[in-house]
Formats: structure tokens, C-alpha cells, sequence
């Protein structure tokens, strides 16, 4: 019945966005000589003239082929101020941070892969979940990047940025890869796409596996698979793509710093071995375009099957010790989520005259719809369950409409001026019924620029100014939350009475920016920018609440740098600092941090390409310290990791590629947190900072060979 529901909502879903795509005008784009220069520009990342911000930008293809990849999402680092780091095992979402933010899992942060979404609200682990474990880099045509709520087409979790990745209609030639490397890793790759009919059938399967450093065999298994069928390009065409992941694996969650100092577990070493997951996610989608000589219309309509069983244990024995006075039983928890999602986005854009102005005006709409059949938690012994904390059956469905409108008032002035309405509806029932019910929430949120330029000839600088209103849902649970469903009190330990947090809340952003080519070769942009919320609102994944904060205020200075020396070399240097403070007083007397905001990062590269049969890589990645609590009393120390590719490209087909990982080997943490467990020889609950660390100098060889 659940496969019989799911394949009739996809139906349902696509034939209604294609009605609602016919129903726009089906006009082109406005010239092919301006749409084939943004085209070739954005290979270069040239993006003067195209640009409304100047933290906007496009990553090619190459750049994702030279990057030397530890884990699939991060292919995000390649975004200027993105951090991706893990604290849990290579099946589980990575945990991201920019602009000050501890993204968590994706909170913030919008990300879609082939025109689906990755986001998922009212996630069993956090809100806004973002697991990139299903990317296959090789098929990667490019990462389209935004920062801040300065567009009309963007709506939840993207208030800090979206990344668009794309995948590739068409690869050169069919492609077999073979990688081993240290930790029992194994990866095998085939893609190709060979021409059928009027287009090309895209194909890649994938399979993997990773014991990695762990004192307790990760033994990471996937399979992941990836079919599209496309006829035309990106502006003038479709496609249909199919996408199918799954995995398993065991955990080596963070661990706390007393037992790796007492000798209790070695650095690599587990307190659970049983932790771990399994997971997947099964989608299909069709995108379609059109140009014609006075516009550019665009339809997107997707669908998925997921589903994430996740099992962790964070405090050992506080809670168990707590109830029953010993350890018989442990923390061990399960997070459990099982979602079908359909939704779509439909545009289309007029290039137009008004009066001697040149304008561009754009209409839009998207919507979502997740049903989520449960979403739960549940105590756990080795992934037995013992308790059922809370269960909840979700449908959370939204609805958005936009506008916006580009306008070149003079050769050196333009700007950009847009309207978006979100419509958001959530329907929550409990296995608690105080917690059950259904919430409705709305928000309008305009948008503002001016870019000036460019100027200055061959330079072409232009300066951005950026102005927007933005959101991000909370989990519908908390929207709803009226008894704690661990202690089922309408309290909570403080004595507070238990607060039903907003659907959205509301986000607004201001950037000044500057983007200029000071000589030949070298790119540069610099980005002053300031963010607020009204609300820091954090999800309580091990207990199932949503606990609400303070409005928060962040603000810094990004300078990314791209320069192209040669033919066969290029540096980049992307360097960020944030300075993120609570706002308003705190009844309890807490400080103004906020815990695991990052100040400083950097990404510094060099790549060599076509220098004979040669190619490589070098990549350093510093990830400064961050307050583990609101008086900053206690910080984590800062990563500098160095990754390394040498390559030799035997000929045009067959070549070999080196990745060493933690070149240096140093002894850092991917993240260290700060918060109170309890060990099985301990009388009482101890605070203490509790850390995953880094993975030690790993090797991994690829042999490449393409048909």
C-alpha cells in the first residue's frame, strides 16, 4: 500500500506542476548570445554583470574534479566559508558551518542535487537535514552558490545560503573507476552517457565500502545508482532523472575527553559499539525549459521515498543510572523516519522594454508537501528497542508564490527588487495527544539590490548592494509541543512552562560587496554582510523537544580569491570571519555566545593541470576555534587539515590519482562539543568536551579509465 501511495503522489504531483508550468507563456530567453555568454563565464566563475551579490558564484566542473574528496558533501567546501565535518559515521549527514552558523545538518543552509531538494523539515535527527551521501562527484557539472536571503526564488532553510548542484547531461565518454585505500576503503564507479534517440541516456552506479580508522570497524556499505534521459540543453529542454541510494553502517560517535585521556578507549575508540544506521532515499524528478526570443520559462517537479533508521548514545549512562541506578540497559537512542515528499517550482521570465529600460520581470511559484509515516524516538539497547519516547505521523505542506523584477536603469546601474509569499501548514498527531494538533503560519518577505557597474575596462568591478527578509521553518513537533514527552510534564527542568515554538521565523540580511579583476588572471571579491534572527532555535534530537532561544546577530567579512597563473596552475584563497553574539539579556545569567559559532575559516589551493602528463592538488582547510558555551568559558581548539592529489595521466584515457588525507597526520577534532554524560564507573553526571576526532593520514589510489 505504502509503494501504491507513493508512485500515485509522484503522478499526481508531476501531472499538476506540468499543468501549472503550460499555464505560464512559454517564451525563451532573451538573446542566445547573452545566454551563451553566461554560460561560457560561468565555467571561468566569471560572474561580473551576471551577478546580484557579490557572495554569488558558480564552481565548475574542474574545480570539482581537481578537489581531493575525504566524503562526498565536501564538494560544499568549494562554497567560500563552508566547513563540512562529521561527528558520527560516513552513512550519516554531514554537519556544516558558514557565516557564523552551526548549521548542524543543514539548518540555514538550502541544498538541492539535480533539482531535488535535500533539506527535509521536521526531520527525526534535526531540522532541515541535509545528507549528501548519495552525491556522485564525477557527475557534477557545476555548484551554483548564494549566500544570504537576497532572492526571490529562494525560500526555507537557505537564510545563510543554497547550494544548487547540478548533474551533468552529457559525460565525456563512458568512465570506469577503482579506488583502495586505507581502512578497507573500497569504491567502484561506472557512468557513461550514450546517445539515444534525440538525447543521451545518463547513467552511473556506484558502490562503495570504508571500515576507516575506528577501533570498531565502521564497515560503511553503499550502493548508489543515478538514470537521466535528457533532450536539449539547461535552457532549452528536459530531462527526466532517476536517483536510488542506501546504506549501512556502524557508528564511532564523539566521545568525551577524560576517557581518551584515563587510557578508558583509545583515541579511535567507541563506548557503544552497536551505534550506527541504515538509510535511503529513492527519487524521481523531471525538470523542462524553454527559450524563445522574449523569455525563458522553467519547471521542475520531484518525488522520494526515505527512510533513516539512526542509533546513538551521547550520555553512555546518565539517563539508565538515572531511572534504575546502574547501567544495565545504557543511553543508546533510535531515530527513526520514514517520508514520502513530492513538491515543485514552475518560473517564467519576460525580457522586456519599459520605456528606454531594459528589464527583466519574473513570475514564480513552488510547493512541498512531506508525509511523514512516523517520525520517532525511541530508548535502545543495542539497537533493540526498550521504549518508545515519542511517535509522531506529520503533514507538513507549503505553498509559495514570487516576483521579481531586474531593471537596467544605466550602463553602470541596475537593480533587482523582489516580492515572496509562503504559505506553510502543518498537521501533527502524537503518540502524546497534548501534542498533537495543526498549525497554520505565513510570511511575506521582500528583497532589495543595487549592483553598480561594472567598471574600470578589463576589471570589471562592480559593487553589490544587498537587502532581503528571509525565514526557516521550525520542526512541526515543536510548532505543536505542549508536554515534554520524556518527563510528560508541561514543564520543563527549570520549572518554565513548556512553549510552542513559531512555524517560521523571520531572518533579515545586509551585504555590501565588491568583485573585481585587479589583474590578469586573478578574481576577487570581498563581502561585508550582517544577519539577524528573531529566534536561535535548536531541535533536541534525544529528546524530542524544540527548545527556543534568544534572537541572535551575526556579521563579518568573506574575501575569496581565484587566480589563474597559467595554463597548468591556479591558486584559490577563500578567507572568513564572523562575529556571531545573542541578542537581548538572559534571564538565567548565560553569556552572549552562541555555542559552536566559528569565527575564522580558510581554504587555500593550488592545482596543477596539463602540465605534461602530471595533475594534482594541495589543499589546506583551517576551521578556527568556537565557544562550546554561551559565556565562552570553554572553546574548542582550532582543525588545520592539508589534503593532497598527485596524479599521472597515462594518456587521454587512462590515468592515476593519489589522495592522501591529513597529509601532516594531526591529531585534531573534526568537532568537539561541551555537555554533560555520565560513564559507567562515574557517581555522578560530568560536564566535559566531547570530541570526534579527525581522521588520521589516510591513502586512497584511483585508477581511471574512460571507453
Amino acid at each position: 500500500m505504502r509503494r501504491k501511495y507513493f508512485l500515485s503522489y509522484c503522478l499526481a504531483t508531476l501531472s499538476g506542476s506540468v499543468l501549472a508550468a503550460e499555464a505560464l507563456p512559454m517564451q525563451g530567453a532573451r538573446d542566445e548570445k547573452a545566454l551563451t555568454a553566461v554560460e561560457v563565464r560561468a565555467r571561468v566563475e566569471d560572474m561580473s554583470g551576471i551577478a546580484a551579490a557579490g557572495s554569488e558564484g558558480v564552481v565548475s566542473k574542474e574545480r570539482v574534479e581537481a578537489l581531493p574528496l575525504l566524503r562526498p558533501a565536501e564538494v560544499l567546501e568549494l562554497v567560500p566559508g563552508m566547513i563540512a565535518t562529521q561527528h558520527s559515521g560516513d552513512g550519516k549527514a554531514n554537519q556544516y558551518f558558514l557565516r557564523g552558523f552551526n548549521l548542524d545538518h543543514g539548518t540555514d543552509f538550502r541544498t538541492t542535487v539535480a533539482g531535488v531538494p535535500v533539506n527535509l523539515p521536521t526531520h527525526a535527527h534535526g531540522q532541515g537535514y541535509t545528507d549528501l551521501n548519495f552525491l556522485i562527484p564525477e557527475l557534477v557539472d557545476r555548484v551554483r552558490y548564494r549566500k544570504g536571503p537576497y532572492y526571490a526564488d529562494e525560500g526555507d532553510f537557505s537564510s545563510a545560503g543554497a547550494a544548487h548542484i547540478d548533474y551533468a547531461r552529457k559525460l565525456d565518454g563512458t568512465l570506469a573507476s577503482l579506488t583502495y585505500g586505507t581502512g578497507q576503503y573500497g569504491r567502484a564507479l561506472l557512468a557513461g552517457s550514450p546517445a539515444l534517440a534525440s538525447g543521451n541516456l545518463l547513467y552511473a552506479l556506484e558502490w562503495s565500502h570504508n571500515d576507516g580508522p575506528w577501533q570498531v570497524p565502521e564497515n560503511f556499505k553503499k550502493l548508489n545508482g543515478v538514470l537521466r534521459y535528457s533532450q536539449g540543453s539547461r535552457n532549452d529542454g528536459w530531462s527526466v532523472t532517476g536517483m536510488a541510494y542506501h546504506a549501512e553502517w556502524t557508528a564511532t560517535d564523539q566521545v568525551p575527553k577524560r576517557a581518551v585521556d584515563s587510557g578508558q578507549i583509545k583515541r579511535y575508540g567507541s563506548l557503544d559499539t552497536s551505534s550506527g544506521g541504515e538509510t535511503h532515499r529513492y527519487s524521481l524528478s523531471a525538470d523542462w525549459a524553454r527559450r524563445g526570443l522574449n523569455g525563458q520559462s522553467r519547471a521542475n517537479v520531484w518525488a522520494f521515498d526515505y527512510a533513516l533508521d539512526l542509533y546513538s548514545n551521547f550520555t553512555y549512562c546518565a539517563v539508565d543510572i538515572a531511572a534504575t541506578g546502574n547501567c544495565d540497559n545504557g543511553d543508546q537512542f533510535k531515530q527513526k523516519d520514514r517520508r514520502q515528499a513530492g513538491g515543485f517550482d514552475a518560473s517564467h521570465t519576460v525580457y522586456d522594454r519599459w520605456g528606454r529600460f531594459e528589464v527583466e520581470n519574473t513570475v514564480g511559484a513552488d510547493g512541498r508537501r512531506d508525509r511523514i509515516r512516523p517520525v520517532g524516538l525511541y530508548s535502545t539497547t543495542a539497537r533493540r528497542v526498550t521504549a518508545v519516547t515519542r511517535e509522531d505521523e506529520v503533514d507538513q505542506q507549503s505553498l509559495a508564490l514570487y516576483v521579481q523584477n531586474l531593471t537596467y536603469w544605466l550602463p553602470w546601474l541596475r537593480t533587482q527588487t523582489g516580492l515572496r509569499a509562503d504559505h506553510y501548514r502543518f498537521d501533527v498527531d502524537s503518540n502524546v495527544p497534548e501534542n498533537s494538533g495543526k498549525r497554520r503560519d505565513q510570511m511575506l518577505s521582500p528583497k532589495f539590490t543595487a549592483i553598480f557597474g561594472p567598471w574600470g575596462g578589463e576589471a570589471q568591478s562592480e559593487v553589490y548592494a544587498n537587502w532581503g527578509k528571509g525565514f526557516h521553518s521550525n520542526d512541526a513537533r515543536g510548532s505543536t509541543l505542549t508536554v515534554d514527552p520524556v518527563t510528560r510534564l508541561t514543564v520543563d527542568a527549570d520549572g518554565n512552562p513548556i512553549r510552542r515554538v513559531d512555524p517560521l521565523v523571520r531572518s533579515t540580511g545586509y551585504e555590501l560587496g565588491l568583485r573585481s579583476k585587479p589583474a590578469a588572471g586573478w578574481q576577487t571579491t570581498v563581502a561585508l554582510w550582517r544577519l539577524d534572527l528573531d529566534s536561535e532555535l535548536l531541535f533536541v534530537g534525544d529528546a524530542g523537544i524544540t527548545e527556543p532561544s534568544r534572537p541572535s546577530r551575526r556579521q563579518g567579512i568573506e574575501w575569496n580569491n581565484l587566480w589563474t597563473v597559467s595554463s597548468w596552475l591556479s591558486f584559490d584563497a577563500d578567507l572568513s570571519y564572523s562575529h556571531a553574539r545573542f541578542r537581548g539579556s538572559d534571564p538565567s545569567g548565560a553569556g552572549d555566545y552562541i555555542p559552536g559559532a566559528v569565527a575564522t575559516t580558510a581554504n587555500l589551493g593550488a592545482t596543477v593541470d596539463g602540465l605534461g602528463p602530471w595533475f594534482g592538488a594541495l589543499r589546506l582547510r583551517y576551521f578556527g576555534p568556537r565557544p562550546l558555551i554561551e559565556d565562552n568559558s570553554v572553546k574548542s581548539a582550532s582543525t588545520t587539515l592539508t589534503n593532497l592529489r598527485l596524479g599521472y595521466g597515462f594518456d587521454r584515457r587512462t590515468s592515476l590519482a593519489l589522495d592522501v588525507f591529513n597529509l601532516f597526520d594531526r591529531k585534531v577534532s573534526d568537532i568537539d562539543y561541551w555537555y554533560e554524560s555520565q560513564l559507567r564507573n562515574e557517581p555522578a553526571p560530568v560536564n566535559d568536551i566531547h570530541s570526534h576526532p579527525a581522521e588520521p593520514r589516510t591513502f586512497r589510489l584511483t585508477l581511471t579509465h574512460r571507453f
